[in-house]
């Protein structure tokens, strides 16, 4: 049985290699997209804002990383960073499934999203979380400048709403949570030296 059942398996692998799709691209209607952007500028803004997601996700593993080598050991601070990696590959992953939404998910997105060769450079838990800061503040301009631009363009209002109401909302909370955490931080070192960072992890 089993005999027959691995010969069926050999049988079904060699068709279907021998197998190739001929059907040609179905000629599908475009009135659906319905949207006007003749310059490209908020779709250029979106490109973008994909790019500096997919940078930013590439930084904050590059931390998660330092922060988990053997002589450093700060096993909070890399599980933070790894969260803030994995949050800012989701927000590039809805910014595409957006545009895929919207049939504006053109070679003129793809084909210019690439890998970037992160330098990060961390000296402490204080640095890495401005550094974070920093990071965090930028993105939330870009995409108020892709919330800016968009509103020029006919037919783009559902996603400055979009942009609005769920991206800035977590941007916001999110700077405000890095903030504070760098306080005390701060504060645990000014008061107890290197000691402060490693209580400060074990927090995280």
């Amino acid at each position: 049985m089993m005999k027959l059942f691995a010969a069926v398996l050999i049988l079904a692998a060699v068709v279907n290699a021998q197998m190739t799709c001929r059907l040609e691209q179905p000629r599908m209607p475009v009135e659906w997209v319905g949207l006007n952007d003749k310059n490209g500028q908020c779709l250029e803004e979106m490109r973008k804002q994909i790019q500096m997601e997919i940078n930013a996700s590439n930084i904050y593993l590059a931390m998660a990383a330092h922060f988990s080598r053997d002589v450093i050991n700060r096993p909070g601070f890399a599980e933070h960073f790894f969260k803030s990696a994995r949050e800012e590959r989701e927000h590039g992953s809805k910014l595409i499934e957006y545009l895929s939404m919207r049939g504006q998910l053109t070679d003129a997105v793809t084909d210019l999203i690439h890998l970037i060769d992160v330098d990060v450079r961390v000296d402490s838990g204080a640095d890495a979380l401005r550094q974070a800061l920093e990071l965090e503040t930028k993105v939330t301009k870009s995409i108020r400048n892709v919330i800016k631009t968009c509103e020029k363009s006919p037919n783009w209002y559902h996603l400055v709403d979009w942009l609005t109401g769920e991206f800035l909302d977590e941007q916001i909370t999110g700077q405000r949570d890095l903030a504070g955490k760098l306080s005390t931080l701060t504060k645990m070192m000014a008061s107890q030296g290197p000691l402060g960072e490693f209580l400060f992890d074990k927090q995280l």
